[in-house]
This record gives structure tokens, sequence and C-alpha cells, in this order.
């Protein structure tokens, strides 16, 4: 998805409100989503506490709230909520549905009740139930828990090893997109990364994936802000501290170990090629070539005009989102320190992204490279695959393959890829899991 560190936010009024006591943290939570609801932002400022207030004052929730809408359209009811805690946190998670998905709003709740945090990002509610793709024979593999990385930033994870064929195998890492993803990737009732490594394991492939920072550590960023945090701190860090201790692992081919890297991490992946020098490839799905921003803009555009052309409201609400991004085009160093969140991310975000080119980065790399796409993608589009095959031109250790049915997600489906299509379960294409690994056994 395009919202960075799940800060996406909703609007209009709630329907079919979960019957809670009054005193609960989860009826602190809903009455909170109602007050979003209705647009009343002093109300729902009143009850943040100091640092949310500096951090989310009125207009920029109201800004924020905006953005949401333009995402995925208008509120339309909540679906339920349950708490769960976290240190001396209450964190109420309130499923939302909206015009075109379902979302959850995270309300995080101090010991005094005032709200120290605020999240959202797609739900997970219906993606528990979803089976095993076919392709994945669930007793020709075991899965083991697994701590990615060391000290405050330590990740849980799973690492997924073959049991039908010997050892030492080979090895890939999976590094998700923007956002506050789990190790599943989960988006609606979807979980992506659960394929593959069920699927590249059926297929004698070791697979470790994680928590993502963002997700595990949302606390943190609740206390502190998102600082000056980069992509090096998001995503990049923890991919190579999960590559190395794969080497260290028993069983693990150390001279085989390639990395996976989705949307943003696909993006990032020639980046995480060039930490390390010793991995032995790189898979990029649906790897972006183009400015973050630029895309947002796209798939604003393409959402606004789903149901027929660009109405008045959708060309002020596509000027906001413009706006924004010629905004984030317009920083500069002087801007480091600021502390104004734009689409989602910081100002250090931002120029972090701008000083890196994916595919200059990766005309430079040794390793072998593997980019796929889906046909019917369209946050990451064929433009953005034409880029990849037109700046690597010539580069023999480079393959290419565009799945023409395929979504954002790699599952299949017709017609034109909608929000809507992430809440039907479905399973990555059975033909990505065979290509990746047959291109890793190569």
């Amino acid at each position: 998805m395009s919202a960075l560190i799940g800060t996406l936010l909703a609007p209009a009024l709630a329907e079919d409100k979960p019957k809670v006591e009054a005193s609960t943290p989860i009826a602190s939570g809903t009455r909170f989503v109602e007050k979003l609801a209705k647009e009343d932002f002093a109300g729902a400022v009143a009850q943040f506490d100091a640092t949310m207030k500096g951090a989310l004052p009125e207009q920029k929730l109201r800004e924020t709230w905006q953005t949401l809408k333009k995402q995925v359209g208008p509120f339309q009811r909540q679906l339920g909520a349950k708490v769960t805690h976290q240190d001396k946190y209450n964190v109420v998670l309130v499923t939302c549905q909206f015009e075109q998905m379902k979302l959850d709003a995270k309300v995080v709740f101090d010991s005094q009740g005032q709200i120290a945090g605020l999240f959202f990002s797609p739900s997970q509610a219906e993606a528990e139930a979803s089976g095993p793709p076919p392709y994945a024979r669930t007793n020709t593999f075991r899965e083991t828990a697994i701590t990615v990385g060391r000290g405050e930033w330590r990740l849980p994870g799973t690492l997924t090893l073959p049991t039908t064929v010997a050892g030492p195998w080979p090895a890939v890492v999976l590094v998700q997109g923007s956002g506050p993803n789990d190790r599943d990737e989960t988006v609606g009732a979807n979980k992506p990364f659960r394929d593959l490594a069920w699927g590249l394991a059926t297929k004698g492939i070791a697979v470790l994936r994680y928590e993502k920072r963002t997700k595990e550590h949302a606390m943190k960023f609740v206390s502190v802000g998102l600082g000056k945090l980069t992509v090096q701190e998001e995503t990049i860090d923890d991919a190579l501290s999960a590559a190395a201790q794969l080497r260290q692992t028993d069983g693990i081919d150390s001279k085989r170990i390639f990395v996976l890297g989705h949307s943003l991490g696909g993006s990032v992946a020639p980046r995480i090629g060039q930490a390390d020098p010793k991995l032995a490839g790189l898979v990029i799905l649906a790897g972006s070539t183009r400015p973050l921003e630029d895309s947002i803009v796209e798939q604003t555009r393409y959402l606004l005009t789903l149901k027929g052309p660009l109405s008045a409201e959708g060309e002020a609400k596509l000027a906001e989102i413009k706006a924004s991004d010629d905004k984030v085009k317009k920083l500069t160093t002087a801007d480091a320190s600021s502390s104004e969140v734009i689409l989602g991310a910081p100002a250090t975000y931002w120029l972090d992204l701008r000083s890196y080119d994916p595919l200059a980065t990766a005309r430079k790399l040794k390793q072998p490279l593997l980019i796929l796409q889906g046909g019917r993608d369209y946050q990451v589009t064929r433009t953005d695959f034409d880029g990849w095959k037109a700046g690597l031109e010539g580069h023999t250790n480079v393959s290419f393959k565009l799945y023409p049915d395929l979504n954002h997600l790699f599952i299949a489906g017709t017609g034109q890829s909608t929000p809507e299509e992430y809440e039907q379960a479905g399973h990555v294409a059975g033909s990505v899991v065979t290509d990746i690994a047959l291109w890793m056994r190569k």
C-alpha cells in the first residue's frame, strides 16, 4: 500500500457500533473513531496526550483524515473491536468498513486513558481463516520461531525449513512493502509472504520472514515520533541482519542466500544487494523505479477514476495530493530536522529516498536479478516494469517476467484491479513460486 508507517486515517458516520460498557478501553476507542467519522477533530485531539497533540494537531489530523478518504473512500461502519495490552498501554483495534476496503484502526491509550498513538492499516480479520495455497504441501516443511536482529529493534520471525529435501538448502529473506506489515505481509484476506514461504519450502528452499520494525515496535514510534526515520531503519537494516543470521544457521547454504523484496522492498532490493555483495541474488516483485511520491499521485488518480471521469470533488482531492507531492519535491537538507509528516513520512524519509536511484544502483550490482510484475497492478505499474527493462538493457544477469492476470499481491483476477479485490481471499499464483524456485536453483 502507498501509506507509510501505517498513518492512514478515516471519515463519516459509524453504524452498527459494538455494544460495550462506557468505562472500557474498547468504548473509548470506538467513541474516538466516531469522532473521526463525524469529523469532530477538536474533540478527537482533546483526547491526545501531549506528544500526540504536538505531532498531530487538529489541522494536521484533519489533513491526514482527508488523505485517507482519497485512498479508501468514505467510512461506512464499525465492524467490531478488541483490546490487547502492550507494556503500559491498552491497544484498541477497531475494524472499520470503508467504501473500498476494510481497515483496522489501532488506537493506543496510556495509563491515564489518553491517546498516545493512532494507526490505520489493512484489516487482518479475514486473513486468519485463509488456508494454505494448493501448491504448498505442509508435510514437506517445518517452521520454527526465530529472532531477527539484536538490541532494542529485535524482531520475531519465522524460519521455514524443508524436511523432505536434503540440505544444505538455499534460503531467501522476504522484505515487505511500505507500512507496518506483519511477517506474512497480510493485506485484507490475503497473506502473500506466507504463501511464498510455504510454496518455496515445498520446493526445497528455506525462507525467513519477520515482523516489520514499524509494526513490532510501533509503540516506540508513538513515544518518540518518526524523528529521523529513513528506509534504512525501516527496512534495510533488518533485511541485512536477517541475511547475516541465515549464514550462521545450521542447514543453510551460506553461499546461496537471496533477498526477495515486494513493492517498497523490491524498490530498495538493489540497495540491500549493494550493502551485502555476498548475497547470491535478488528477486524484485513489483518494485517501483519512480519516486514514491509520484506513485502516490498516480494511485490516487486511478482510484478516483475507477467509476468514471474525474469529478469536481475528485479534482480537488487530487489537487491536495499533488500539493503534498510538490511539498516533498521542494524539501532540502535544511528540512531534515523538521517534524512535519508529509504523505505519511517525515522529511528525512523523503530526502533519503531522493538520494537513491534503484536503476543506477542495480546497474552496478554483480548479483543476478529476477524482476517480476503483475499486469493488473495499479500500485506499481507496467511503467515501472518497463523502466527496469530499459534501465538494465544489455545486462545478461537480469531476468524479467510479466504476469498479465496478476495484481499487486501476485494473485490472479480479471478486469481492473481495485482495493476491494484485496478483501477476497486468494493465493500468490503457483507460477510465480515455480519461477522463483527455478531461478534460485539455477
